[in-house]
């Protein structure tokens, strides 16, 4: 038995010994579907620099808004962040802002911002000439409580996130009042600090309930589809999610200041995958509250309030 032994042991000196010699392994993983692609931006007032970048949204024809929270203003940019232009300052006039937040862009071009301490909404052309405005501070119809999240539909209607009133409403491409769904609570239906929201292509709306770390989305006109999520840090888990965006099929990204991440869902909300960690290098994120899809689905922009950036990712062809 010892020979037969030490005849085996030769045979993998010799014969297989790089058989002998390897331990099993698990199988690789799997590289990510998305990957960094470019970023822009630093601290500071000048052109293409930010405090606290929070809203992003990209134009049909590409361009992409940002919104320079603590600058009170708005920047845009082309496709990999060259500087274009900008507009606003901090006030309550028309065309400037105190602390606004979300921004969307509609089809036509005409960019909408929620211009969350004057408890409004403005809407501007494609290169910030101001062209009208509604809201006040209230709970009644057309008034918001902090407007935080804004995305416009296919057909022109404004979908505004109502944080303080733990509500949605929305309204015409003009800001007459349509509707609004939502109350206090953590029901179906219900909402604890309603964040970013995004219309799909299908119409169906998904709202961001951030106190209650899930994501639930409605009809157009707010009757309850479905929802998904609870607190933590698996798949599918959400701390303090802040955003969505939906692609042109279908499929839905949530990011979040809490998260450090960007998780990704089928319009149900079934788990597809996942990028980013805490930290400020390249495909790193700090503090992503909101975020934004090309309109070829292939490219997503998150904005990084702490690293005071906007970062771009592409999906792996």
């Amino acid at each position: 038995m010892k020979r037969l032994i030490g005849i085996m042991a030769a045979l993998c000196g010799v014969v297989l010994l790089g058989a002998c010699e390897e331990s099993p392994t698990e199988p690789p993983k799997p590289e990510p579907e998305w990957v960094y692609e470019g970023q822009w931006g630093t601290k500071g007032f000048g052109n293409g620099e930010f405090i606290f970048p929070l809203g992003v949204a990209v134009a049909p024809g590409g361009n992409v808004y940002v919104v320079d929270g603590h600058n009170d203003r708005v920047q845009y940019f082309t496709s990999t962040g060259s500087f274009l232009g900008k507009w606003g300052s901090e006030g309550w006039g028309n065309g400037q802002f105190d602390e606004p937040t979300g921004v969307a862009v509609a089809a036509n071009g005409n960019v909408y911002v929620a211009d969350s301490d004057n408890d409004r909404v403005q809407y501007f052309n494609a290169g910030g000439s101001f062209l009208g405005k509604w809201g006040s501070l209230g709970s009644g119809e057309g008034q918001f409580w902090e407007p935080l999240g804004i995305a416009v539909a296919a057909n022109g209607n404004v979908y505004v996130s109502d944080w303080g009133n733990e509500r949605v409403q929305y309204f015409t491409a003009s800001g007459s009042f349509l509707g609004k769904w939502g109350s206090e609570g953590s029901g179906n239906g219900q909402f604890y600090g309603p964040y970013g929201l995004d219309v799909a292509p299908n119409g169906n709306v998904y709202v961001v309930d951030t106190w209650n770390d899930r994501v639930q989305y409605f009809t157009p006109a707010g009757s309850y589809l479905g929802k998904w999520g609870s607190y933590g840090y698996d798949n599918g888990q959400f701390n303090f999610p802040s955003d969505v965006a939906v692609a042109p099929d279908g499929t839905v990204y949530v990011t979040g200041g809490g998260d450090y991440r960007v998780q990704y869902f089928t319009p149900s909300g079934s788990f597809l995958g996942k990028w980013g960690s805490r930290g400020s290098g390249k495909g790193d994120l700090g503090s992503p509250y909101y975020l934004d899809i090309y309109p070829d689905g292939k490219r997503v922009y998150v904005t990084e309030a702490d690293n005071y950036r906007v970062q771009y990712f592409k999906k792996r062809d």
